[in-house]
């Protein structure tokens, strides 16, 4: 499954050739799903634990996605079976001023997670290239550096320990339009609506053009994107739980070997 969603570095990002309603021959109530979901979740628990125990690298998940694509549901479903004492999440917002002050990494490198950690980023270092890019909040000739540096820091984070697992959620407008309504019409879901999304998704163009150069540029051997199918929310929970197992299993943490020798300890 991780070899359909990657984005080969060097390659050259269209989004209409990923099927945003992609789902992987199955269907939401097959037995399948869920038996796959939890194995993933399983292998995830175990896997962070030793993670957490060699203390030697860490796992650093980047979401990206278009407003409403499920940054938030994809953490609430495929993180639930982590431990929180070693997991961090992170949603990146307006940069306040104290961060405007410095380079626009600054923020970003203070949440980088620790040895034995994990951090999830909701939205990150690249908004930089993003939004910046289509609101023109900095000039073409400041945000277009901003590919080669981000690849330098990702190669930094990756040369000193650090796993990045790229994932951009996929939805298609029409489902933007969809989910957009349906917090409207929810009062469980209406505090999240923002005025300023609707002008958001009259860029929806111009992101895609921000999201397609962004996903080249920045597919590196390091750190690869993954272009993940959210149309369908249980879908996407899928293939992210799996990749996520996948990722910390070819990290391979071990079990680290008693501090000292226990064989004549007796505890009475």
């Amino acid at each position: 499954m991780s070899k359909s969603t990657l984005v080969k570095p060097g390659g050259r990002v269209r989004l209409t050739d990923h099927d945003p309603d992609e789902n992987g021959g199955l269907s939401k109530e097959a037995p399948e799903v869920e038996e796959r979901l939890e194995a993933a979740r399983a292998r995830m628990t175990e896997l962070q634990g030793r993670l957490y125990a060699e203390s030697k690298q860490s796992l650093l998940i980047v979401l990206q996605a278009m407003d409403a694509g499920g940054k938030d549901g994809t953490i609430r479903h495929v993180m639930r079976g982590v431990n929180p004492q070693g997991c961090s999440v992170t949603s990146f917002k307006a940069p306040t001023a104290d961060e405007l002050a410095h380079d626009f990494l600054w923020r970003i490198h203070r949440h980088t997670p620790a040895q034995g950690l994990i951090a999830v980023f909701n939205r990150s270092h690249y908004e930089d290239v993003l939004i910046v890019r289509v609101r023109k909040l900095v000039p073409k000739r400041v945000w277009s550096r901003r590919y080669a540096q981000i690849n330098a820091f990702e190669r930094l984070l990756t040369e000193s320990g650090t796993r990045i697992l790229k994932l951009f959620l996929h939805i298609s407008a029409e489902e933007q339009k969809a989910r957009l309504e349906a917090r409207l019409a929810d009062p469980r879901k209406c505090w999240k609506f923002n005025p300023e999304d609707l002008k958001e998704r009259e860029a929806w163009d111009d992101y895609v053009t921000a999201y397609e150069e962004a996903l080249s540029r920045c597919s590196t051997d390091e750190a690869p994107w993954h272009i993940i199918p959210a149309n369908r929310k249980w879908y996407r929970n899928l293939v992210v739980a799996e990749l996520v197992a996948d990722t910390l299993e070819a990290m391979a943490p071990q079990w680290p070997a008693p501090a000292c020798d226990l064989s004549g300890i007796v505890v009475k």
